[in-house]
């Protein structure tokens, strides 16, 4: 009957490579695929290639069981392994699952960079500190990882990752992502969501556990029943389990062999884990009292710890022989650790305990937990087992939050927070809680929560200015879900109720509500730009002291929006000075880089637009703030597309894109626009602007569309399409809010100029001309000298054109300086003055062939064609064979960067960098880092 493996399945294939009842890997009947797929991931391994795998499944699908399957067979490989469990209750606790996963690693940790190592210090409470950037973190596990591989390589096991605290799931996800040649392997398993949840650990490659095909379960079924099953009611039982291995094992167990001989008892429609769940929880039911509180008190406390255990359970008077039955009854295991047979027993325990008795638990726990080693997991278990409100759990709770927001767990901060907030007796001060409580909850990007704990603190009592402090939380968080329309407004009542409250604060508001509206542009509904602009001026409380960075900001923009460009160069300037030259890190500048750099753009001063820019990489690089990085990555790598450096723009937009690949974020399309459309690939740019487009007007973004219309305005003059660069650079230059209409202006010149639109042409000449010279940088009055050149004829337009060169040839805006001799080439050309066209058309080529801006290169070309003169092709270089990420890492080694500094740079371990290094050899035909030296990286 049911000793037949059926369809040619051998016992190997079934039981992993083992037989009988008992075996620890009878759950992996029929899962050879995912064996194989394991066994790849350690080859691969052995040879010097990391690997990711995430397996995912419903609860008692096998997932552990395949777990176990890749621990044993990495420790017969040589492998060492480190395993991790999430637990529901561990979710608050920031970093825990990675302090789980690492306490045995830190003996490492000296090997580490100074930053990364006080980084990991931070978090694990080892040293004081300011709170580390999450992705810091990331970079600090992946190199500890890598440090510890290095002797045997690593295998890390993950086990129920979807319950891991956030920061270590966060942390975990970067460092998977970054993986290269550290002979590492992470595996994840995660169970499937039932609540349309996201799920965690997405973009990996993963294996997905289905049920077992029947006749694996029937074997299953056959070697793990108690008692001989009838034939019925084993195929009853194998269609109820729905190929549920854990269902198959345990559903047996649950009752008495008679019960199942029979065939006659009532069907039960459960979901397999549900029933697994339930059949945990009868058998626990049936265990002597002292046992199941023993049970209890352990699911109340996941670390694991047997010495705390012990303390617990003794203080609840419980003897040390009342684990015997769990462990007999294969519920728990106890020996260096606590472990449970599987997560749903944990579950089963706790959720089916009594309120009260589950109290009591967490009141022992708390009473057995060190105040000094653990003060935060004992305030946790001491909220847990208060019925009411108590108002020193809550405030032992608060102290907690600012220890957690001290080691960088703002999830950890906003759920303490939270929960003080439901223990405070106090209407004051519970409103207090609840406020601080919506601002940790809004910094760790649970905004949802965030708003309701605002209903909460708005039921008050609040003061007058807690009041406003909410009206401001509640604007930023609309900003950050939807970018509304309302946002603007929100923000100035905010800005305008905190003026006589706090006047900085209130100053700040303005100025974001000012953001908010930059952001919306033309697309803004209600209160808009104007408005902001009037507002600020008008009704923005007066500095306290001399102007600081977001005073000049603030009156700067403001001032553009009331009184006109030219008055508003002052105090812009003076920011932009003021952030230049201000090397203090304080979190104003952090705040407003990227709106200075915005200020440059509008001011056409590109070397405050780079100096700044870069400035921002270096801080986030230098902090491993990966939040703020990408950004960053991405302002920079467009600012160098116009430098005609687009090789190096070409790298940092990789860079840019591997990150927030890493992090989970969709990729920014900015940089990577503007080298499509200047490196000639034409069709990928128009897909890119149609996204870019897409999406920026569902989030009510104008700023990114009048920046993909300049950037394929360009791109159309490059092609000599005028008519269609006519059409994109209209709208960025109607947009008189826009710094994009800076960079658009030349572009509508041109191509206005060109289609015969001379009339609008000169009005944009003449605005672009009074601008520049009111701002007086070179690159804007080159660019205004250009302009003026291409609507002037005879030896006014050439002394135009002479001058456009020289202000450009003062600027890094290497394009532009090779657009203004391919204009004046074109124009000696039509005048006929052959010998000088070809002087100007030829520098044009050489400028443009070298920099790879092709649209640009080839008009350069057909006009030179047409002077007589064919033109030269670019002589191919050894180092075109190189990608981005190569040429970039090359760079950093010809400067005498060490693989562990450049893998600090680049968020990837030496071992990877390594790796790049010897394809990087190989295709240069070079032996040594000396070598790149001798070649040409620009």
């Amino acid at each position: 009957m049911g000793g037949a493996t059926g369809r040619g399945t051998s016992l190997k294939d079934l039981f992993g490579g083992t037989t009988g009842r008992g075996t620890s890997l009878k759950d992996l009947f029929g899962r050879r695929a995912e064996r194989e797929a394991i066994e790849r991931l350690l080859a691969r391994a052995r040879s010097g290639k990391s690997g990711t795998l995430v397996v995912r499944g419903e609860a008692g699908i096998g997932k552990t069981a395949l777990l176990e399957y890749a621990r044993d067979t990495a420790s017969r490989s040589g492998f060492r392994v480190e395993t991790l469990t999430g637990v529901p209750s561990e979710t608050q606790f920031a970093f825990a699952g990675l302090h789980q996963l690492c306490a045995r690693l830190m003996d490492r940790a000296d090997a580490l960079p100074a930053p990364q190592r006080a980084a990991l210090g931070v978090v694990f409470g080892l040293r004081a500190g300011p709170a580390p950037d999450r992705f810091l973190v990331g970079l600090a596990i992946l190199s500890l990882l890598a440090e510890v591989a290095e002797e045997e390589g690593l295998v890390c096991l993950v086990d129920d990752a979807q319950w891991l605290d956030e920061a270590s799931s966060q942390v975990l996800t970067f460092a998977a992502r970054r993986l290269g040649a550290e002979r590492l392997v992470l595996v994840f398993a995660v169970r499937d969501s039932t609540e349309g949840d996201a799920l965690p650990f997405t973009g990996m490659p993963e294996v997905r556990l289905g049920p077992l095909a029947e006749h694996d379960a029937q074997a299953l079924l056959t070697a793990a029943a108690p008692a001989l099953l009838d034939e019925a009611v084993r195929d009853r039982i194998v269609a109820e389990a729905r190929g549920n291995p854990l269902a198959l094992l345990e559903l047996p167990m649950s009752a008495p062999p008679t019960r199942w001989a029979g065939g006659y008892e009532t069907p039960d429609l459960a979901d397999a884990p549900s029933r697994v769940e339930d059949s945990f929880r009868r058998r626990s039911s049936n265990l002597p009292a002292e046992t199941q509180l023993l049970l209890l008190v352990a699911a109340a406390e996941p670390t694991g710890e047997v010495a705390l255990l012990c303390r617990a359970t003794e203080a609840l008077g419980i003897a040390s022989e009342a684990s015997a039955p769990a462990e007999a009854a294969g519920l728990l295991d106890i020996d260096t650790r606590v472990r449970f047979r599987h997560p749903l027993v944990r579950s089963a325990v706790y959720r089916t305990a009594h309120a009260s008795d589950r109290r009591r638990a967490h009141r022992a726990l708390a009473e057995a937990t060190d105040p000094r080693l653990d003060p935060d997991r004992r305030a946790w278990h001491q909220a847990q087992a208060v019925l009411g409100v108590d108002e020193k759990a809550a405030a032992e709770l608060e102290h907690s939050a600012e220890r957690a927001r001290a080691r960088g767990g703002l999830a950890a901060a906003a759920a303490f927070l939270e929960r003080a907030t439901e223990l405070t007796p106090d209407e004051a001060e519970r409103a207090r809680r609840a406020l601080e409580a919506a601002h940790a909850k809004h910094e760790a990007g649970a905004y949802d929560v965030a708003l309701d704990l605002l209903r909460l603190a708005s039921a008050g009592p609040l003061d007058a200015l807690q009041d406003a402090r909410a009206e401001q939380l509640r604007a930023q968080i609309e900003f950050h879900t939807t970018r509304g329309s309302e946002v603007p407004g929100m923000l100035l009542d905010a800005a305008e109720t905190l003026a006589p409250l706090d006047p900085t604060l209130s100053r700040e508001t303005y100025l974001y509500a000012l953001t908010a509206a930059i952001h919306a542009g033309s697309l803004a509904r209600g209160r808009g730009l104007p408005e902001a602009a009037k507002a600020a001026a008008e009704d923005a409380p007066a500095q306290s002291g001399p102007p600081g960075a977001v005073d000049l900001l603030l009156d700067g923009l403001s001032t553009r929006f009331t009184q006109g460009f030219e008055a508003s160069v002052p105090s812009l300037q003076g920011a932009l000075q003021a952030l230049r030259s201000d090397d203090s890190r304080d979190d104003v500048d952090g705040r407003w880089l990227w709106l200075a750099c915005h200020v440059a753009a509008v001011l056409w001063d590109d070397r405050a637009l780079y100096d700044l820019a870069d400035r921002a990489v270096r801080l986030a690089r230098e902090s491993g703030s990966l939040a703020t990085l990408p950004g960053v990555l991405n302002s920079v790598a467009s600012v160098l597309v116009l430098f005609g450096e687009l090789t190096r723009a070409a790298a940092l937009a990789q860079e840019e894109s591997a990150i927030t690949q890493a992090i989970g974020v969709p990729p920014l399309s900015n940089a990577r626009l503007m080298l499509a459309a200047w490196s000639g690939r034409h069709r990928e740019a128009l897909d890119l602007y149609a996204t870019m487009v897409q999406e920026a007007t569902e989030r009510g973004e104008a700023t990114s569309i009048d920046q993909a219309q300049a950037t394929i305005a360009a791109m159309h003059n490059g092609l000599g399409n005028y008519e269609e660069a006519l059409t994109f650079a209209i709208g960025p230059c109607s947009s008189e809010e826009m710094a994009l209409t800076s960079l658009a202006l030349p572009e509508l010149i041109e191509a206005a100029t060109r289609s015969g639109d001379h009339e609008r042409a000169r009005a944009a000449s003449d605005l672009l001309s009074r601008r520049t010279r009111a701002s007086g940088a070179p690159f804007g009055l080159g660019l205004a000298a250009c302009g003026r050149a291409l609507i002037s004829t005879g030896a006014e337009a050439e002394e135009h054109y002479l001058e456009a060169i020289e202000l450009l040839g003062r600027t890094q805006m290497a394009v532009f300086l090779a657009r203004a001799h391919l204009v004046y080439g074109e124009w000696l050309r039509r005048e006929g003055r052959r010998e000088e066209a070809r002087e100007q058309l030829r520098t044009a080529h050489e400028k443009l062939s070298a920099m790879g801006t092709e649209a640009f290169a080839e008009r350069a070309a057909r006009e030179l064609r047409a002077t007589g003169e064919h033109p030269r092709s670019r002589t191919a270089q050894p180092t075109d064979a190189l990608t981005a990420q190569e040429l970039h890492i090359s760079r950093l080694v010809a400067t005498g960067a060490t693989s562990r500094e450049i893998g600090a740079q680049l968020f990837l371990s030496p071992r990877t960098i390594e790796a790049h290094l010897r394809n990087i050899f190989r295709k240069l035909g070079i032996t040594s880092r000396r070598q790149l030296k001798d070649f040409q990286l620009q």
